[in-house]
């Protein structure tokens, strides 16, 4: 009896691991969130925050990668260069960019909120770029059509209107009245952060589209490829901080929140999230992995309210609500297809296998005459497949 609760019970944690790893990331990204929003909140440049972060990624995984996947790299060609290049240019740039500045005007539940839209705008960019083909008659399809279309207006609905204030039990006594002429300046950057978090929504997506193609060169040497995008988004970040903030005081950066949120976003988001997230995918799949992320937005909004005081109005729950309608919609269709594919291939796996032979004789004692044997047609049934899978060590 004892070893039958034993053996439940080791059973029980195994298949728990991937959910307790995907609620420990939703954590530590809200926590990214609240900590940059103090941070930007307290006057850090945001270009600042983008380069101090990458280089702390850099830095926490460059040694994995040197120790793991140093041998067997792949040349760095011009082709493969332009595609780190633009990799760089689209992530650690475009969209941290972006997005540091919408969750500087905006807030860290809207802006992780509208962060949920990335499935869809992602299915948009396959589809534009025809590496998706978009077939309405069948369900799968109609599902990501329909959850896209949902996501957009769950979005256009948190940018362009607000509504009433919710008051939360715990947040009531903390609002402060404020004149019309700050309510004006607050819509205003309010929009503006709005653009910049759909702006940095797209480029993540074109990232995801453009790494599909990367991954090709860089299968087996996957924290090398981070660690290279991560570098060269860096120098790039450097660039572009050098050309927008000319103080030189805007580098100084102390034992602060300053570093907190640039380590902190580096080495949790960038780094332990990167290689949890790639065991969790391996094991269960993107679409598991990716159905987590509406639980980040649901601690932001609590952790923000209680530490930041945050204001949470109707339209951005109604938004909220719509967008992760549509992320779930996407998700199903995704995993409509991701079985279907699979199941075709196990069915190709199982059809009889037509041998042609040659006409020179093989080893196999075919009682076929010689003059025949380039005209023989064999049928035969796939041998069983062994426990180990072709590429998949002992």
């Amino acid at each position: 009896m004892g070893k039958l609760s034993l053996s439940c019970w080791s059973s029980f944690v195994e298949n728990s691991k991937p959910y307790f790893a995907m609620m420990s990331l939703q954590f530590g990204y809200a926590g990214m969130n609240i900590i940059s929003k103090v941070s930007l909140s307290r006057g850090m440049s945001h270009y600042v925050l983008v380069v101090y972060r990458h280089a702390f990624a850099t830095a926490s995984i460059a040694p994995f990668a040197f120790f793991f996947e140093r041998r067997g790299q792949p040349k760095i060609t011009l082709k493969v260069f332009t595609q780190i290049f633009v990799l760089a240019l689209l992530g650690p740039v475009i969209d941290q960019n972006f997005y540091y500045a919408g969750l500087k005007y905006t807030s860290p539940t809207f802006s992780c909120a509208m962060s949920n839209m990335l499935p869809a705008m992602t299915f948009v960019m396959a589809v534009i770029f025809r590496m998706e083909k978009l077939e309405m008659k069948k369900l799968r399809c109609q599902a990501k059509f329909l959850g896209t279309l949902v996501t957009v207006i769950g979005a256009m609905l948190m940018t362009l209107y607000k509504g009433p204030l919710i008051q939360m039990a715990w947040s009531k006594h903390s609002h402060v009245p404020t004149s019309s002429n700050d309510q004006a300046s607050a819509n205003k950057d309010w929009f503006k952060g709005s653009i910049f978090l759909i702006i940095a929504t797209l480029a993540w997506s074109s990232l995801f589209v453009l790494q599909n193609q990367a991954l090709k060169t860089y299968m087996n040497h996957q924290l090398t490829l981070t660690t290279l995008v991560c570098f060269m988004g860096t120098l790039q970040a450097i660039a572009v901080t050098v050309v927008a903030e000319h103080k030189a005081s805007v580098w100084r950066i102390g034992w602060d929140m300053n570093l907190l949120a640039a380590a902190y976003a580096g080495i949790v988001t960038s780094s332990i999230s990167y290689y949890v997230q790639g065991l969790v995918m391996k094991k269960r799949g993107p679409v598991f992995a990716t159905a987590f992320s509406p639980l980040m937005m649901i601690i932001v909004a609590i952790m923000g309210s209680f530490i930041l005081s945050e204001k949470i109005y109707l339209g951005g729950i109604i938004g909220s609500i719509l967008i992760v309608f549509g992320l779930y919609s996407v998700l199903w269709g995704k995993h409509k297809e991701n079985l279907e594919t699979k199941s075709a291939v196990d069915d190709a796996h199982k059809l009889p296998q037509a041998i042609k032979l040659s006409s020179q004789p093989n080893n196999n004692n075919l009682n076929l005459e010689p003059n025949k044997l380039s005209n023989s047609l064999i049928i035969s049934m796939p041998d069983p497949e062994s426990p180990i899978k072709p590429n998949q060590n002992p």
